[in-house]
This record gives C-alpha cells, sequence and structure tokens, in this order.
C-alpha cells in the first residue's frame, strides 16, 4: 500500500490525499512535521517537505504534491482530475497554480506560521499586521471564486477537477484556524458545502492538530 507523510494542516497533503480518494488510491498515512527535520525523512525528502508518498519499502519514492499528482494521473486512468482535453486542463492547471502559489504566499503560509507553528512550536505571539494583511488577502481569493463561479459550474470548468480539490485543500485549512467569515461569500460558501460533502474531503472534518482545535462549525456541511 501507498504510504503517504503528511500532518493534518499541510494544505499540499490534502490536495494530493483528495486526488488519490477521488481515483480510488488506497493509502495509510504517517504523520509528519517537517520543520523537525528528522533525518529518516530528510533521506527521501530532500526538500524537507509535505507530502511524500512511498511505495512499500521506499521502492518508489514520489515528492511535491503536483508531481505526485501527475503520476497518479498517468498511472491510473480512473477518475482524471485533470480533465479531457488541452484546454480544460490548461485551465485546471492554472486555477491549481494560482491556489498553490498566491494563496498559499499570501494568506496560507501566513497564516500557518502566525496561528500554528508560532503558537505550538515557537511559543510566540502572532503577528498582527500579517494577520490583518491575511485576512484581507482572503477576501479577494473568495471573490475571486466566486468570479468563476459566476462563469462555469467548478472553478476549472464543467466538471469537478483538481482546482476544485486544490482550492478546497488550501481553504479547509484557513477555515481550520478560524480565518474566514463565510457570511458575506454565499456562493463560495455553497461551492465549499459541496465538496465538503464529498466522501474524499469528509475525513478532514474529523480530523484535529494536537493542541490546536478548529471553530466550532468547522466540521458542519451545512455551516
Amino acid at each position: 500500500m501507498w504510504r503517504i507523510y503528511q500532518y493534518t494542516l499541510c494544505p499540499f497533503s490534502r490536495k494530493v490525499r483528495l486526488a488519490l480518494a477521488e481515483k480510488g488510491v488506497s493509502f495509510e498515512l504517517v504523520e509528519e512535521f517537517p520543520w523537525q527535520g528528522r533525518d529518516g525523512f530528510l533521506e527521501i525528502s530532500p526538500a524537507g517537505q509535505t507530502p511524500v508518498v512511498v511505495w512499500k519499502d521506499n521502492e518508489c519514492v514520489l515528492c511535491d504534491s503536483t508531481a505526485i499528482i501527475e503520476y497518479f494521473e498517468e498511472t491510473v486512468r480512473e477518475s482524471p482530475v485533470l480533465g479531457s482535453g488541452p484546454l480544460e486542463r490548461a485551465e485546471v492547471r492554472r486555477v491549481v497554480s494560482w491556489f498553490d502559489q498566491k494563496f498559499f504566499a499570501e494568506v496560507g503560509v501566513i497564516l500557518l506560521q502566525e496561528r500554528m507553528y508560532n503558537r505550538l512550536i515557537a511559543q510566540q505571539p502572532p503577528n498582527t499586521h500579517l494577520l490583518r494583511q491575511a485576512h484581507q488577502a482572503i477576501e479577494h481569493h473568495l471573490d475571486y471564486i466566486e468570479y468563476l463561479l459566476d462563469h462555469r459550474r467548478w472553478l476549472g470548468g464543467a466538471t469537478f477537477s483538481l482546482a476544485d480539490m486544490t482550492a478546497a485543500a488550501h481553504i479547509s485549512v484557513v477555515d481550520y484556524l478560524g480565518a474566514i467569515d463565510w457570511k458575506t461569500h454565499d456562493q463560495a460558501k455553497q461551492w465549499y458545502s459541496a465538496i465538503k460533502s464529498r466522501p474524499s474531503f469528509r475525513p478532514f472534518l474529523t480530523e484535529r492538530m494536537l493542541n490546536l482545535a478548529p471553530p466550532s462549525y468547522y466540521e458542519k456541511l451545512d455551516f
């Protein structure tokens, strides 16, 4: 069986888990905190980043969420996650890049640093200036999600795809950290609620980061 080295609030790990679950690939989870720099982990992940996907006794080691998903897209034909044609796949990849790069840089990495790492590991108070910047950026990204949904059924096009999985993976982490006000983004809320209802997503709703609880509405499908 495949093993995924990850920790519960890693959005890139969530992205991979969603894609593999949608494709029907079985896996088991291995908790790994990359900031600990464990020697055994660095041997299979020189970059020291999660996720890492491993087959059996390191017979196959896959690093980087995008490379991992591309591998399974090529080797598991069931339930393609990138779309059905060149234009659709290009658009899905563009939206994936938006959330993996722009959203993570402007929102995700800041909140993980200030609300998770500083609290649990560094034991330092959060930088309120950075938190304000991240909250402002969240509004921009939710507006962009709603702009896309004004023109298509799902973020990447007519069908549910890796674009939606990637966006939901990143947003779910931010939502766990209590940083989203859904009251003014009903369209984005409906889209996210639909994804929360999928079997591939439901395990995230009950997982918890030790000593860091999510808001009470986090695991509710109707929030």
